[in-house]
């Protein structure tokens, strides 16, 4: 049984405005060994949007040490206030005040990684959700707009480099080898954009200068000693805005703009106001420690951070059920920069697939939630791939829906409206309206409504008439605490092709069915049809092109079909697509096969419509590269009722070997005619050829072929960068192949001292799939180079373990689930973000077969009984045990 807890839930419909608006606020660091003591003066006056004048005022602070309470000068003697559990307050102030807080915190001490903390050789902060309430007392939420300064005091020698949020104003020496430096903000902004930085730290600078002469400082901040790998990230830095610019109209509005990288960072980076802490795997790389998909992640992670500097800072949410204001406008805007950086159709794929992975599971397990939640206990369990991922999803509607001028004039819109305000999802749904002369009113079911709808379609030709009618039906499941769905506004964009493949013009019958130039459907009600006119043969449908919609669609097709798609449609992304669902639907007719105990077999029409697309030599690579590999396990087990880990396991095994077997002569053609010919290059084409040479590698090395293992072991040995080293590495370990020990060895030889490439050395150990994957694991997780203590090594291999090894995770005698709980209860002692992140691989444990029910069942017991456990994973505990 779940044990009683007294955590509450917040929700969305008990909003009520500030009583108390800030502002000012001046900030007093000393920084010093053990022990920091933080002085705040804000100047606050009465809301007249609050309860009204003698409210009392009421203050957030978590783990403080309270040394001094002044109101307007005058010292508050205890009777005066309360600061109980997680809050200060004074129950008369009057209307317009200062107040003075002091307290000590200790940085030194802060495992979690939130507030003040020291990471390794530096000081820095992390105070989005609520981490600002663990310096000081504040009012700890985001409609809460003030002007910061700040004075930071630290010792010289050891932090040299003091940073904060917007302009240098002034700085000094002090007595004892200690200095100072202020810092003024001139822009209002809520406390968890607040930002600092005290440490070793060396730079490099550069400039840009906006289209209205703006001169803008460059900065990024990291160790002395990799400060070589910081020039990639400079340069994404002056493209994003650039890019910002050109397609938004939107400048920099500030003098100075600094990045700071360090190791120890909960999530992937931070848009402080001016003053951006970043997780250093999105900053630092070279081509002999980064991957191709490493600079693409810090290009996006670059560009999101940036981005948020309008759609984030200069627009802020209202509280934090509108976060998906912020990070779902904002991951859409980073993924268009990505596409127009890279290939366009490969980074539809790859959001897609993502959103598929994480997404689509999320709206499907006990966490399901809107995009904006009703409730939350711990608003840290919402930075999820719902209000990230499924957020920008709902603004690419917008964008499908509306046309790009259209979408950018609801954009300006917004800004005009709102810009300097903390505002809400419907404020930005109501500019897009506005601007087009649109109703959006039902198109606000996708911010209220949690789930993944489908749509169910099927066509109709008639000859004699010459008419194509396409029937498209929509419906949600049920979710947690939603068990009846309105219809939502569903864009569905369709091409007609005939039977030499080409698209047929597409003329709508019907008043009121209005088909765009983009070929976009709009799906309104539970079911429609639409009939398509002036058509000589009975067409083949690809629907949802470019996934215009984060839906599940159904739609019959044969086998033949889908291998004419794949070689024929016009739309990139469902020429994908066709290949994903051809092979979805193959596997788990294996998977059936295989509980039934009968041997799998693998289609002749698959084998040659997957050979017909990798040797057609007029397509991208990379989108070949991606049109070639099989759906993943996580993605199938979603589409079981009843998820049997071990034959979708042998399933996909099956179908990689042998399509590796019927079609080796192409893979190793393939493979030799994309041999790197020159020194390193980072450009499209270049990304597109490595990545097709090592898929086809992949699919080699899952034979049993003595010289081809010696191949990849040559490319491990020679490659001159770290995308082909690392492919080779990986494909030999997950082989078993005999030079994978050596390998392994020379590979932590040569970079032990660098904890992002170990971090990789980890991860490919713990996603080895063969038997004897928990004992590896295990094993690792007792090496010198683990630790519980850093983020990013705690995600390389529990992470990796946990959610890219499933066969391995979820071994048939619960070894898996014993030993991820014993880490996670460890861990939820000194990172509860982390620690609950972890808790969430059980989310999906009533799908299992009953032995690993009730495995993992077990386990979730284990944790809600566990005294003392943090709200963070009680949350997400509590939530799957329902």
């Amino acid at each position: 049984m779940l044990r009683e807890n007294s955590r509450e839930a917040i929700y969305l419909k008990d909003y009520r405005p500030p009583d108390y608006l800030i502002d000012r606020i001046d900030l007093d660091f000393d920084i010093r060994a053990g022990s920091t003591r933080v002085k705040s003066v804000m100047q606050l006056r009465l809301n007249p949007d609050g309860s009204g004048p003698g409210s009392p005022l009421v203050l957030d602070g978590e783990g403080l040490e309270l040394n001094r309470l002044a109101l307007d000068g005058t010292d508050l003697a205890a009777d005066a206030y309360s600061a109980e559990g997680e809050s200060l307050s004074i129950p008369e102030v009057p209307e317009r005040f200062t107040l003075e807080v002091e307290t000590t915190i200790r940085p030194e001490d802060n495992t979690g990684l939130e507030g003040l903390y020291k990471a390794e050789r530096i000081y820095c902060t992390q105070c989005e959700a609520e981490g600002f309430r663990k310096i000081t007392y504040y009012p700890d939420r985001p409609d809460v707009m003030a002007r910061f300064t700040t004075r930071i005091s630290a010792d010289k020698g050891t932090c040299p480099v003091l940073l904060s949020n917007g302009n240098l104003v002034d700085e000094g020496d002090l007595e004892d080898g200690r200095h100072w430096a202020k810092w003024e903000d001139p822009h209002r902004k809520p406390c968890y954009l607040f930002a600092l930085v005290a440490g070793n730290l060396a730079h490099v600078e550069d400039h840009h200068t906006t289209p209205s002469g703006r001169d803008v400082t460059l900065r990024i901040y990291a160790e002395q000693e990799n400060l070589d790998k910081c020039g990639f990230a400079l340069q994404a830095l002056k493209d994003a805005m650039r890019w910002d610019e050109q397609r938004f109209g939107l400048e920099c509005d500030l003098d100075n703009y600094n990045i700071v990288a360090t190791n120890d960072f909960n999530m992937g980076a931070m848009e402080n106001k001016g003053l951006n802490i970043f997780n250093a795997q999105y900053v630092l790389a070279s081509p002999e420690t980064a991957t191709d998909t490493d600079f693409q992640q810090i290009e996006a992670v670059i560009g999101h951070e940036y981005f948020h500097n309008w759609t984030g800072n200069r627009v802020t949410c209202r509280d934090w059920f509108q976060l998906s204001l912020k990070e779902g406008l904002t991951v859409f805007r980073d993924q268009e920069f990505s596409a127009d950086m890279q290939s366009r159709a490969v980074k539809r794929i790859e959001d897609v697939r993502r959103l598929r992975g994480h997404q689509f599971p999320e709206d499907a397990g006990p966490m399901s939630h809107s995009v904006r939640p009703d409730s939350y206990i711990e608003v840290n369990n919402f930075y999820t791939a719902t209000v990230y991922e499924k957020g920008a999803e709902v603004v690419r509607m917008y964008d499908t829906l509306l046309s790009r001028e259209g979408f950018r004039k609801g954009i300006d819109l917004y800004f005009e409206r709102h810009d300097g305000q903390a505002v809400t999802c419907d404020d930005f749904r109501a500019a897009m309206a506005d601007a087009n002369g649109r109703d959006f009113k039902q198109f606000g079911r996708w911010y209220a409504q949690s789930g993944t709808p489908v749509v169910e379609a099927r066509g109709e030709y008639d000859g004699r008439s010459r008419q194509y009618t396409l029937t498209l039906r929509q419906h949600t499941p049920s979710t947690p605490g939603q068990n009846t769905k309105k219809p939502f506004c569903i864009p569905v964009a369709v091409g007609l092709l005939d039977s030499t493949g080409k698209d047929l013009p597409l003329k709508l019958q019907g008043e009121g069915q209005v088909l765009n130039s983009a070929g976009v459907l709009e799906l309104t009600t539970e079911e429609q049809q639409f009939t398509f006119t002036d058509l000589s043969e009975r067409p083949v449908p690809s629907l949802l092109r470019g996934f215009s919609a984060p839906v599940q669609l159904r739609y019959d097709y044969t086998p033949e079909e889908m291998a004419f798609l794949m070689a024929n449609d016009s739309d990139p992304f469902n020429r994908w697509e066709a290949a994903q669902q051809f092979a979805t639907r193959l596997l788990l007719e294996q998977v059936q096969d295989i509980r039934n105990g009968k041997a799998p077999s693998l289609s002749p029409v698959f084998v040659d419509a997957f050979g017909t697309t990798l040797r057609d030599e007029s397509l991208d690579k990379a989108l070949i590269a991606e049109a070639i590999m099989l759906p993943g396990e996580t993605y199938l087990a979603d589409q079981m009722d009843v998820i049997d880990i071990d034959a979708i396991h042998q399933a996909r095994e099956f179908t990689r070997g042998e399509l590796a077997r019927a079609l080796h002569d192409n893979l190793l053609a393939v493979f030799d005619g994309n041999q790197e010919t020159g020194p390193y290059q980072l450009e499209v084409n270049a990304i597109a050829r490595r990545q097709l040479k090592n898929t086809a590698l992949g699919y080699l090395m899952s034979l049993d072929d003595p010289a081809l293992r010696e191949r990849c072991a040559a490319q491990f040995e020679t490659a001159g960068n770290m995308t082909d080293r690392l492919a080779a590495l990986a494909r030999l370990v997950h082989s078993g192949a005999t030079q994978a020990a050596g390998a392994l060895q020379s590979f932590h030889a040569t970079w032990q001292h660098d904890p992002l490439v170990i971090n990789k050395w980890f991860s490919i150990q713990a996603t080895d799939e063969r038997p004897g994957a928990l004992e590896r694991v295990q094993s690792l997780a007792n090496h010198p180079d683990f630790t519980l203590r850093n983020p990013n090594r705690v995600r390389a291999l529990l992470g990796a373990y946990g959610m890219h090894n499933r066969v391995g995770f979820h071994v048939a005698d619960g070894g898996g689930y014993r030993f991820m709980t014993d880490r996670i209860l460890e861990l939820d002692a000194l990172n509860p973000q982390i620690a609950s992140r972890l808790a969430g691989l059980f989310n999906h444990w009533k799908r299992f077969d009953q032995p690993r029910r009730d495995a993992q069942n077990e386990q979730l017991e284990r944790m809600a009984g566990k005294a003392g456990l943090s709200k963070n994973t009680f949350e997400i505990v509590s939530k799957a045990l329902k």
